[in-house]
C-alpha cells in the first residue's frame, strides 16, 4: 500500500506555502531544494520543524512543498502553518499539542498600508509651527 499524502495550505504575511505531507523517511524539500539550501538561517528551520518537534514525530514524515511571496521569515511561518494543518488532518491525535501551541490559527498581523498626507502607515511628516 502507498504512503498517504496530505495536502494543506499555509499563509503568513504575504507568503503562501502548499504543502504534501508523506508517511515516510523524514526529508523536506522546499520549491525543489533540500531545506537547508532553501533557508539557510537555523531559527528559520527550527520554526518549520516544530511541528513535528510537538507531535513527536521528527523524522517520520516527508514534505513537499512550494513557498512563493513575502521574504524568508513568512515563507517559513507559512510552510510551519501548511505542515501543522496537514499532520492534523492525517492523525486527530496531533491536533491537543499542536492547537494548544496555537499553529492551527493563521497569524492575520500584514503591513499596514501607507495613508495619503504622509510619510507612512502612522508616521507623519515634521509640523511645522511658522
Amino acid at each position: 500500500m502507498a504512503a498517504m499524502t496530505q495536502y494543506a495550505t499555509g499563509k503568513r504575511k504575504s507568503a503562501i506555502a502548499r504543502a504534501w505531507v508523506t508517511a515516510a523517511a523524514g526529508d523536506i524539500v522546499v520549491n525543489e531544494k533540500p531545506l537547508e539550501q532553501a533557508f539557510p538561517r537555523p531559527t528559520l528551520r527550527n520554526v518549520i520543524q516544530f511541528p513535528f518537534e510537538l507531535a513527536g514525530v521528527t523524522g517520520k514524515y516527508s514534505v513537499r512543498a512550494t513557498v512563493y511571496g513575502g521574504g524568508p521569515a513568512g515563507q517559513a511561518g507559512a510552510l510551519r502553518h501548511a505542515i501543522s494543518k496537514a499532520l492534523v488532518i492525517m492523525s486527530a491525535a496531533f491536533r491537543a499539542p499542536i492547537k494548544k501551541e496555537g499553529l492551527l490559527t493563521r497569524d492575520s498581523r500584514v503591513k499596514e498600508r501607507k495613508k495619503y498626507g504622509q510619510k507612512g502607515a502612522r508616521k507623519r511628516f515634521q509640523y511645522s509651527k511658522r
